[in-house]
């Protein structure tokens, strides 16, 4: 017989670091991106279209493309390294190596959280997406452009470059997409509380749902 404590712990686990996760994505945002005042035509839109979607197209667009070039930026930059890597110091060998192994995992976790956030308009994963971007793949490509000690070629400078104004314009982009999507998903909260108070039933129980879940 097969023994479930394991299975159902790590399943505890896995949905209390979720949570944990949610939660602090959920905090930051309402630092980072305060809640404008709604305003009426705002709100009257809201009740008209229940289901506006309110998914941002650039940024869509950008994480596509985006992930069709990481794959031929990461060869082309390493068949690079490996060219020049005897003409390197052992300090820029090492930085180097370390640099794109980081910014390896960092891209597959970024994209995967901006694509999962953007489509199906979770704040918090978008959020995550939006401060990987800003806090750590943005210096990283910044200090491949611009150090010069690392014996930059020509066809190295460009994919850093191109991959570059992807991450430049997905901060940007996210930042508003992040900022409208938060306004839409508040107000609609605020207005499904108070459609669900005429709603309920006589036992009086309400349990909202979190600002931030669609």
């Amino acid at each position: 017989m097969v023994d479930t404590t394991n299975f159902n712990k790590m399943d505890s686990t896995l949905t209390k670091v979720d949570e944990r996760f949610r939660r602090t994505m959920t905090s930051v945002t309402d630092l980072l991106f305060p809640v404008s005042k709604t305003k009426d035509q705002q709100k009257q839109q809201i009740i008209r279209k229940s289901h506006e979607y309110v998914t941002n197209l650039p940024l869509q667009m950008a994480l596509y493309f985006n992930c069709f070039f990481f794959p031929l930026w990461l060869i082309g930059s390493l068949v690079i390294l490996e060219l020049k890597w005897e003409y390197l110091d052992d300090l820029y060998r090492i930085v180097l190596a370390a640099v794109y192994i980081v910014y390896f995992i960092i891209e597959i976790v970024r994209l995967y959280l901006g694509y999962l956030g953007n489509l199906m308009e979770r704040v918090p994963e978008l959020a995550g997406s939006w401060l990987l971007t800003l806090l750590l793949s943005t210096p990283l490509i910044l200090l491949l452009n611009i150090n010069d000690s690392a014996i930059l070629l020509p066809m190295e400078r460009a994919l850093h470059l191109i991959m570059g104004i992807f991450v430049l314009f997905e901060v940007v982009i996210g930042y508003f997409a992040i900022r409208a999507m938060v306004n839409y998903q508040v107000t609609k909260y605020h207005l499904q509380q108070f459609s669900d108070l005429e709603n309920m039933d006589d036992s009086g129980d309400y349990f909202p749902e979190s600002r931030y879940t669609s």
